[in-house]
């Protein structure tokens, strides 16, 4: 017997999350006959089946099984896949002794990934850490599939981080988190398709960066701060000396302009109560006295 992996489209109310899901139902090929039951099977079974009625009702404790409604139910009997798919959620039957399940848990899973350490393109060395959330979509592929689904999935989480972040440079992994959250949720999305996992969401939660690293950024950031202050000050220097200028030219046209600024400038000394106002003096009024100096020289 052969089973083959059929994608369909389910939209029924029995779906824990309320959209429309592809699922994998596990049927047998049609071009496959089904194997017969072994003697030793139609014995067991039959044995099982016995053991139910003569021990009834006590059987019915260890028959009648219940999950909740956020677990579904894979079942084996005698190691075979039963058909029907997963059960749950509610109660289901059982044969005692031949049939074996495991519960799936359907709730939004998180764990966090160990920092790891991470060379960059631009070989920085980075200890990054991120969360993972993820839910199981398929229950029997996350059973048949893989062993340990759970397991699995924060082993894969750790090796697509260190593999995305090696492919981007230092500025890139400060500045575009989105982006490499996004890419790595599409990687393990797709890695973990198989297994019945569906994972929703990544987060990078920290980037550490080495001491001496983290000085020789500070000590740059200081030294570009530093230079933008000098050019903010020089501009507005610049800026200060053509507005003198236009409003020298302005005063140069009028002396009754300069003379009113003079008296301006007493009333805000007098107004700070200073006892010594300098009086300055114009140079057409010194020139006449200069001219004797010059001529005796």
């Amino acid at each position: 017997m052969e089973l083959r992996v059929v994608t369909t489209e389910s939209t029924s109310n029995q779906d824990f999350y309320g959209e429309k899901l592809s699922k994998r139902v596990y049927q047998q090929d049609d071009d496959a006959e089904p194997e017969p039951m072994g003697c030793i099977e139609f014995i067991a079974t039959a044995a099982s089946i016995l053991l139910f009625i003569v021990t009834f009702p006590i059987s019915l404790c260890l028959s009648f099984k219940v999950v909740q409604e956020y677990e579904r139910a894979v079942i084996f009997r005698l190691g075979r896949l039963r058909k029907g798919g997963a059960r749950g959620p509610g109660i289901f039957f059982i044969l005692p002794c031949i049939d074996t399940y495991c519960k799936v848990d359907l709730r939004t899973v998180s764990f966090d990934v160990p920092p790891q350490e991470v060379l960059s393109k631009d070989s920085v060395t980075v200890c990054v850490d991120a969360v993972i959330y993820y839910r199981v979509r398929e229950p029997l592929a996350a059973i048949v599939n893989v062993n340990n689904y759970s397991h699995s999935t924060r082993l894969l989480a750790a090796t697509t981080l260190r593999n995305v972040l090696g492919t981007r440079n230092l500025a890139e992994i400060l500045s575009e988190r989105e982006a490499i959250s996004h890419t790595m949720q599409s990687a393990l999305d797709e890695a973990t398709d198989p297994w019945g996992v569906k994972v929703e969401r990544v987060e990078m939660k920290d980037v550490r960066l080495p001491l001496q690293l983290q000085r020789a950024m500070a000590a740059e950031a200081e030294a570009a701060r530093e230079a933008r202050a000098k050019v903010i000050a020089a501009e507005g220097e610049m800026k200060a000396s053509r507005a003198l200028k236009e409003a020298s030219d302005v005063m140069a046209e009028s002396p009754a302009a300069l003379q009113l600024r003079y008296l301006q400038t007493l009333n805000t000394i007098s107004a700070e109560k200073n006892s010594t106002i300098i009086f300055p003096l114009p140079l057409d009024i010194i020139t006449p006295f200069l001219g004797p100096l010059t001529n005796r020289k």
